[in-house]
């Protein structure tokens, strides 16, 4: 699933924070204004990356998704990411990652059989109200509030190049550069607004960072009316 020749763009290397998820999305969508054309999906990772998501469809008149990926959390360190689980099963597993935190074959096994319940129930829960979008032939734009290790979000993008869009672009408020070089493979295009020198906890980057729960996902998706543009 490798794409050669992606185009990346970082528009800062600043570490300055974003005010919260909805301004790092509008910002987001005047970076792809000028940009995009076309039919647009834009698909949010819950459950942050949904409130990203609807604040950059809106600048675009888009549409609004979900894609269903979980990470794979280190041995008594479950915010380490080790790999991820996509909505379709594949998994991807950082080998050296998984030594190092002794994430063996066994534990990787549990982890993902639990990972894919909680997807199961996500998808339950929010395609009663927001059946999904076809994405073949499509410009399809992948967002979260930022990436760590970018385990989640590299199962995001797999699970979505297997619908044949037309283009997949990877749009990141904030990200370590190892990371975004590394997605940037799986992607034909990848936007950041912020890559910072020394990368601290995503949460580091926002002054209001909090939970998002599964009702205001919810809303989210009962509620966005995309407005196309002229």
């Amino acid at each position: 699933m490798k794409v050669d020749k992606t185009k990346i763009l970082i528009l800062e290397r600043s570490d300055e924070p974003f005010v919260e998820r909805v301004e790092a999305g509008k910002l987001l969508g005047r970076a792809f204004e000028k940009i995009i054309q076309g039919s647009v999906v834009v698909l949010g990772i819950p459950r942050g990356g949904v409130v990203v998501a609807q604040a950059l469809a809106r600048e675009l008149g888009a549409q609004l998704d979900i894609v269903l990926s979980r990470k794979i959390g280190a041995p008594g360190n479950p915010e380490f990411a080790v790999g991820a689980i996509s909505e379709d099963g594949h998994l991807y597993l950082n080998q050296e990652y998984a030594r190092r935190a002794g994430a063996d074959e066994a534990y990787i096994e549990e982890e993902k059989k639990r990972q894919i319940a909680e997807i199961k129930r996500r998808a339950a829960l929010f395609r009663k109200v927001h059946p999904k979008i076809p994405l073949k032939d499509r410009t399809v734009i992948v967002t979260d509030d930022g990436v760590a290790t970018g385990a989640t979000f590299e199962a995001a993008l797999w699970s979505a190049r297997c619908e044949k869009p037309c283009k997949l672009i990877a749009a990141i408020p904030v990200g370590p550069e190892d990371t975004l070089q590394r997605l940037s493979k799986h992607a034909d295009e990848l936007v950041c607004l912020r890559m910072p020198e020394t990368f601290y906890a995503l949460s580091r980057f926002y002054s209001h960072f909090e939970q998002v729960e599964d009702d205001h996902v919810l809303e989210i998706l009962r509620t966005h009316n995309p407005t196309p543009h002229k």
